[in-house]
């Protein structure tokens, strides 16, 4: 079975970071015996090249200088600060198109996989009609986003729907989104652990000194971390200790909002839009305030916080083995983007961390409250500051959360059965077609 998997980004080269999940679930397929071949656009004139013995078909859209649109950050996002990348996406999506072309007609895939729908789908269309190969379409939550802000997106969208033979979903939150839009039968294919083996951890980390509290991940508004610095507030200095990994456009901001919280002040410091949106309360503070004041009500310093800043996979892995307790504070933003699922969360499991977590988009298909964590309201830092609490005085709800956690990654997590059943989808469509 051949498969050409089309997306808007790929590793470079092969200490990249970029889309790491991706990455394992071609490694995942080429392990399973299907072949595999990935179409992604150049970035900064990089050539066609090879990633773990996979071929990497790169479609050149631009100038040298200007082919940046996607790589290192959503192309939402980049298009929102640069307007003028818009006009990128004609030659993008042309080129791309007519790379598929060439690409099916001289390799003549078995499926063609595009993920990130908008606008992959139309570069994978034309070759899908052409060439007869069935299309499946794989949503991870960012194309639903884009059609609310842009409605113009929406009947392409519906139109892209129509045209697959089969749709994935990477959470039950983002598949609810494409029943809306289109109702369909829509495969829920979740994100496999992008760490090696790991080790069969049950116990609890030991607490050195503190109880540490770990977030990973970019520094943007969805992921709700200036909520998790408001946290420290309610966590006494000599008991508790928040590590921040990882970088952003928010990482100066929120290390000016850490500083303050550290001094008991609070600061409206940490909104990513405060002068478009002046009118507004801050929405870190649990009290809406928009006022600096010294906090009042604390008889104990405030939890430090600390910023590592980006990691290499050794570093981070330590960080993982060295803390208590995972937390994904996130929150619907003010774009209204949220967590399509987390798979940072199935990492931190495999790890041996219990969960912290808010409820919003597909984090409860991951956490499980009671479970396999703990789920709190979003901007809620009071809530965030007892569930560590909690934590750190019930040894025996760790461990229980422990094992509901790697019980629900064997069953609904692990890349073997996430592939086998993507398989099992294509075999079906390739049957039908």
């Amino acid at each position: 079975m051949k498969v050409l998997v089309i997306g808007s980004v790929y590793p470079r080269y092969h200490e990249d970071a970029e889309v790491p999940w991706l990455r394992a679930s071609i490694a995942h397929l080429k392990k399973a015996g299907v072949d595999v071949q990935l179409l992604v656009p150049a970035y900064k004139g990089l050539k066609s090249h090879e990633i773990d013995g996979v071929k990497v078909n790169r479609f050149r859209y631009a100038t040298v200088g200007m082919e940046h649109l996607t790589g290192e950050e959503g192309a939402p996002s980049k298009i929102a600060n640069n307007p003028l990348l818009q006009l990128l996406a004609i030659p993008y999506i042309i080129s791309g198109f007519f790379m598929c072309l060439s690409i099916c007609r001289k390799w003549k895939p078995d499926i063609l996989h595009v993920h990130w729908p908008f606008p992959h789908a139309f570069i994978a269309l034309g070759a899908a009609k052409l060439f007869r190969i069935p299309m499946v379409l794989n949503f991870h939550g960012a194309e639903l986003l884009l059609m609310r802000k842009k409605k113009w997106v929406r009947p392409f969208l519906k139109f892209a729907i129509s045209q697959a033979k089969a749709v994935f979903a990477n959470s039950s939150f983002t598949a609810g989104k494409i029943k809306a839009l289109r109702n369909v039968d829509v495969e829920w294919s979740p994100y496999g652990t992008t760490l090696g083996k790991a080790d069969n951890l049950v116990s609890a980390h030991s607490i050195t000194d503190k109880f540490k509290i770990l977030f990973v991940g970019r520094h943007i508004e969805r992921k709700g971390i200036c909520y998790l610095i408001e946290a420290a507030k309610y966590l006494p200095a000599d008991q508790f200790e928040i590590r921040i990994v990882g970088a952003g456009d928010l990482t100066e901001k929120l290390k000016v909002q850490a500083a303050e919280v550290s001094n008991g002040i609070f600061s409206p410091s940490c909104h990513p839009n405060r002068e478009a949106e002046a009118n507004l309360p801050f929405p870190c503070h649990p009290e809406h305030s928009t006022e600096n004041a010294k906090s009042k009500d604390l008889d104990f310093s405030p939890a430090p916080i600390v910023f590592t800043g980006k990691l290499s996979p050794a570093e981070l892995e330590n960080e993982y083995r060295n803390a208590n307790v995972f937390v994904l504070p996130a929150i619907v933003d003010s774009k209204g983007d949220t967590e399509g699922l987390g798979v940072v969360l199935i990492e931190a499991m495999e790890l041996g961390l219990p969960i912290v977590a808010s409820n919003v988009g597909g984090i409860p298909d991951v956490v499980v409250d009671g479970e396999t964590g703990i789920l709190v309201p979003e901007k809620n830092p009071q809530a965030l500051a007892d569930a560590f609490k909690r934590l750190a005085a019930d040894p025996a709800l760790v461990e229980t959360l422990l094992k509901g956690g790697r019980k629900r990654i064997a069953e609904c997590f692990s890349w073997d059965k996430i592939v086998e059943r993507q398989i099992k989808v294509y075999e079906r469509v390739m049957t039908r077609h």
